[in-house]
């Protein structure tokens, strides 16, 4: 991957693993790169994940402040 997971954003990584899913639904990836891709793709998801329950456990800190 060009850029390091940690720093590209949410809607970023959604648009790459939107790609992937094209590109094999479309069977546009041959056998040496789907696998590549797969792991592109599950780091991607790992990232998402982390990012959406940081944002959770961020935005219930917040309303349990007041």
């Amino acid at each position: 991957m060009a850029k390091k997971e940690t720093t590209i954003k949410y809607e970023e990584a959604v648009r790459q693993l939107e790609e992937i899913v094209n590109k094999m639904e479309n069977d546009e990836l041959d056998i040496d790169s789907l696998t590549d891709q797969l792991e592109k793709a599950r780091k991607l998801i790992k990232l998402c994940k982390d990012k959406l329950t940081k944002t959770d456990k961020d935005i219930h800190q917040i309303l349990d402040e007041d």
